[in-house]
């Protein structure tokens, strides 16, 4: 849609105020450009809505200052990241290896016997003492840390754990995490 010849002139009149308000409100003269661009491609594409006999510069300036608004919230988001350096720093361990290992957990957790599955969540997952879980269950304290230790080592076993590197992400895992760039 070609705007009428008078509109048109109206447009281009408008361009050095848009300019000027444009570099006050990003400080910079090509993103000022860019806004004032912006500005009139989305004044011509919405061109059926301005209301003749209205004030045509107040309708871009307001144009202009909402494209301004809603780029800079935006970029308030974003990263400048030119070379990818950024980027290639984030690593984010995979997700579904955990909730495979809790379901695994879960499952082992319900194969130990009742007693030493108690003693176990008192002490390992409730964080209370030996001897307050030994209250709990009205039982001795060494009797309790007899079944935790019992529990930790059948956990241990059914869950195929022998030393500190089988848990967390497998090593494949950590090196594609370690050597990603």
């Amino acid at each position: 849609m070609t705007p009428e010849p008078d509109l048109r002139d109206a447009l281009l009149a408008a361009v050095p105020s848009l300019r000027a308000f444009a570099i006050s409100l990003s400080g910079q003269v090509d993103r000022a450009d860019d806004l004032v661009q912006d500005t009139l491609l989305r004044a011509l594409s919405n061109l059926h809505r301005f209301e003749r006999g209205t004030n045509l510069n107040a309708w871009l300036f307001t144009i202009l200052r909402n494209l301004f608004h809603s780029e800079y919230r935006k970029r308030r988001r974003e990263v400048e990241d030119p070379d990818g350096s950024y980027a290639g720093r984030l690593k984010v361990q995979p997700e579904q290896g955990s909730r495979l290992d809790f379901e695994d957990f879960r499952s082992a957790l319900a194969k130990l016997p009742p007693d030493q599955r108690e003693a176990l969540l008192l002490v390992g997952a409730s964080g209370f003492s030996y001897e307050e879980a030994a209250h709990i269950c009205g039982c001795a304290v060494g009797t309790i840390k007899s079944r935790v230790n019992r529990a930790r080592f059948r956990l241990a076993s059914l869950l195929n754990v022998d030393d500190v590197d089988d848990l967390g992400p497998d090593s494949m895992t950590r090196a594609a995490l370690q050597n990603s760039i």
